[in-house]
């Protein structure tokens, strides 16, 4: 008598799938994910194709230039170079799911916790699916010119360590990247995560300045052919036996004779790849099976409202305001698009301090980057706008509803641009033209308000419904973001020309400047008032418009 229960639902298995099916299943649905993401509409699809293409010659005009390098230079120095890259892209690979993570669905562990699925074919399946794409194979191309940069000529023994080392590096740095995800899934699908993938972006963004001021030091020194690798010996030292460069480094100890020595930096990567692969199936274990604190009721205290609000004008303006300001620190996309202005602007001033030609008239991009803020008012508010349209009724409405948005971004602004211009007089020692370049920072920053206001209204697009702080808009909304981003930034210049023509002439005529402190902020906020003024008037005409922009999905 047979023993075997039916399956609780006729139909259905009565267990989970096995290995090879899983395996099968995430590979091809990893394709269907890049067949459908490219097929949703002809232009994306021109530019995936595109990008991939340059990626690959850049990478295999990098990759030449390794290969070549120990004709220009010892071969040491190539090696040194090829070393130093490596440990780069090695870094890249493991920062790619702090800032993209939320971008890229088949990183995501979570979306698979509701099915049957055990961790090992969970984890061969991943694996797979993550080595399809054209990053991967940038890689594999860099890291082959890598291996030829340190070869130092032709050799069996080091043509079969870069035929094993290569790929073994390429297949640990994958699996470094997606264990770093599945790590960190809950966090970085939480609020904070996201949080964290901006602040990231913008101290990696510093970083590659900082790295490109480096560069300068090895590219700029006069040498053989004039280069001088000198300054990567060091780091390189310390890389090379660090896996998974120790693995790329291999094919140039095995090229030297050092068999043993070679296979050690194999054996290191190997190793380092098991130990990922254990904590990844250790995380895709732990996220099937333990349960996600959001689900957990948490009891907190109860906050009176508008507490901490008190400062704000009474009205609607004050509520606006208070609404904005919320926005800006809890929602991903507008946190993100407040710090990326800041950032913008903080990184050309420290790349303008490191390589001396600091002024302190660059706080006036403070003024010109703050006011993209004013972009697309309404369709950061997503399907919430229409409870805000309801109570748009009328003009007085609509100027208290834009003033109030204007005064948010005013609260940031302002203190960023003052502390922003004292640091700039500092480094330059130009404390005479402080008072016109806050002049002249506050211009533009009411002449992006007038512009950005009347945008918003005229030319409202789209935002994604995903809060991916790396998407602002919803495909086939490009051109009205270029639209936007452009006419606010190259209108402000021009709005704000009587401003910037006025300190041309007085810094040619040795006039004073100091006028602008004042007169600058004076102009800038007139042309506010009337940008808000404008843009109210026609912002009930428009209101149906703007509002199937914002609830459209």
């Amino acid at each position: 008598m047979s023993t075997r229960t039916a399956p609780a639902h006729p139909g259905l298995p009565d267990g989970p799938p096995d290995g090879r099916t899983v395996v099968r299943t995430l590979v091809s649905l990893k394709l269907r994910l890049l067949r459908n993401g490219l097929r949703r509409s002809r232009g994306r699809a021109v530019l995936y194709a595109l990008g991939t293409v340059l990626g690959l010659l850049f990478a295999g005009g990098i990759a030449l230039a390794l290969a070549m390098l120990e004709h220009a230079v010892d071969s040491g120095s190539a090696g040194d170079a090829g070393v130093v890259l490596t440990g780069a892209l090695t870094v890249g690979w493991a920062a790619i799911p702090l800032f993209l993570f939320s971008s890229d669905e088949s990183a995501d562990p979570t979306r698979l916790t509701m099915l049957p699925l055990r961790p090992g074919p969970l984890l061969r399946g991943s694996v797979l699916a993550a080595l399809l794409g054209p990053g991967p194979l940038v890689s594999l191309v860099l890291l082959t010119g890598a291996a030829l940069s340190g070869a130092g000529g032709a050799s069996a023994a080091a043509g079969v360590i870069g035929v094993a080392g290569v790929p073994l590096a390429v297949l640990t740095v994958v699996v470094l990247s997606r264990s770093v995800a599945a790590g960190n899934a809950r966090l970085l699908s939480s609020r904070r995560g996201k949080d964290f993938a901006i602040f990231g972006g913008l101290l990696f963004a510093l970083l590659v300045q900082i790295a490109n001021v480096g560069s300068q030091s090895v590219f700029g020194k006069p040498g053989t052919d004039g280069l001088d690798l000198e300054p990567l010996a060091p780091i390189a030292s310390v890389l090379r036996w660090i896996p998974p460069v120790s693995a790329v480094d291999a094919v140039r100890t095995a090229g030297e004779g050092r068999y043993p020595l070679a296979l050690l930096q194999l054996a290191a990567t190997g190793a380092l790849l098991v130990l990922l692969l254990r904590w990844w199936r250790g995380s895709l274990q732990q996220l099937m099976v333990t349960a996600d604190a959001s689900t957990v009721e948490v009891v907190r205290g109860v906050q009176e409202p508008g507490r901490g609000w008190r400062f704000l004008p009474d009205g609607r303006a004050g509520a606006v305001m208070q609404r904005h300001l919320r926005y800006a620190w809890r929602e991903p996309r507008a946190k993100a698009a407040v710090f990326t202005s800041i950032g913008m602007t903080l990184v050309i001033c420290v790349l303008s301090i490191v390589q001396g030609w600091s002024t302190v008239y660059l706080v006036a991009m403070t003024g010109m980057f703050l006011g993209l803020q004013m972009l697309n008012l309404f369709g950061m508010d997503g399907s919430a706008f229409w409870m805000v349209a309801a109570t748009l009724l009328t003009p007085a409405d609509a100027r208290d509803e834009l003033r109030g948005r204007a005064f948010a971004l005013l609260s940031y602004a302002v203190p960023v641009t003052l502390v922003l211009a004292v640091v700039l007089a500092a480094a330059s020692g130009d404390w005479s033209g402080l008072p016109a370049a806050v002049g002249l920072a506050f211009a533009l920053l009411g002449s992006g308000i007038a512009i950005g206001a009347v945008l918003s209204v005229l030319a409202p697009y789209t935002m994604p419904a995903d809060n991916n702080p790396m998407r602002n808009a919803a495909p086939g909304q490009g051109g009205l973001v270029m639209l936007n981003s452009f006419g606010s930034m190259f209108g402000s210049v021009v709005v704000a020309s009587p401003a910037i023509g006025y300190l041309a002439w007085a810094l040619a005529a040795d006039a004073p400047t100091w006028p602008l402190l004042l007169a600058g902020p004076l102009y800038g906020a007139v042309i506010a008032t009337l940008g808000l003024r404008l843009a109210a008037g026609r912002l009930l005409e428009r209101l149906p418009e703007i509002l199937a922009k914002a609830v459209e999905r």
